[in-house]
């Protein structure tokens, strides 16, 4: 598994150096910037999982910094100022912080909060990496609702694209045109109903380069149909 990297900004190396030694025994890797213009060279070149970014700093302060990140990008942000007014907090997160912290702070709370925002982090990956399925050339894009094969796209109708997304989710499985009839229109499955295998070969003159040679659809004769894991 990737070390998380986390890019600590404040003027004070004496804070920097505290965050970065409870950071590292956490086995989170720390880069250093001493203020929002150092930081914002660093964003340009390191893959950083998240910034503690101080608000009260020269040449760039933490909330224009902030303001100038989230312009491209959608790394976390954890805020750290020595004004305790609920204001500062209402601005800091306005400006697109995911948390703050009031100076002076407790090291043990600051890595707490870092963790809980790099679990986020992880948990909004994983689920974007759930939500778009890709086997070979073909890719599945289960919020849109799109298929493209070697970026051509294809259209599908609804119960061509659940029955894709069905198989496509469960890589290796075999599904008998009962199982998918159930799962895919809802109800019932139909004695003696060859409405799924009209379904699957309609699919795969729409997505295999060759539909008597199913790469992506293949037949478990006797017993179904499945994508190979």
């Amino acid at each position: 598994m990737r070390q998380p990297t986390v890019l600590v900004v404040d003027d004070e190396q004496d804070i920097r150096d505290v965050i970065a030694v409870y950071l590292r025994n956490e086995n989170i890797r720390t880069i250093e910037a001493e203020d929002g213009i150092e930081a914002l060279k660093i964003l340009d070149k390191e893959t950083v999982d998240m910034v503690v970014l101080d608000v009260m700093m020269p040449r760039l302060d933490g909330i224009m910094t902030c303001m100038k990140i989230r312009k491209t990008s959608d790394v976390q942000i954890l805020m750290l100022s020595a004004k305790q007014e609920d204001i500062d907090k209402i601005n800091g997160l306005t400006m697109g912080a995911d948390d703050y912290l009031g100076k002076p702070f407790n090291p043990l709370e600051l890595v707490a909060r870092v963790k809980a925002q790099l679990r986020r982090r992880q948990q909004a990956h994983k689920q974007r990496n759930e939500d778009v399925i890709q086997i070979g050339e073909l890719v599945i894009d289960i919020p849109r609702h799109s298929v493209t094969v070697g970026d051509k796209p294809v259209q599908l109708t609804p119960l061509e694209f659940g029955i894709l997304e069905l198989l496509a989710k469960h890589r290796g499985q075999v599904f008998s045109s009962d199982n998918i009839y159930e799962a895919v229109w809802r109800e019932s499955a139909r004695i003696s109903d060859n409405t799924v295998m009209v379904h699957i070969r309609n699919l795969r003159e729409k997505i295999e380069a060759n539909p008597r040679e199913p790469k992506y659809i293949t037949t478990v004769w006797g017993v179904g149909y499945k994508i190979n894991a």
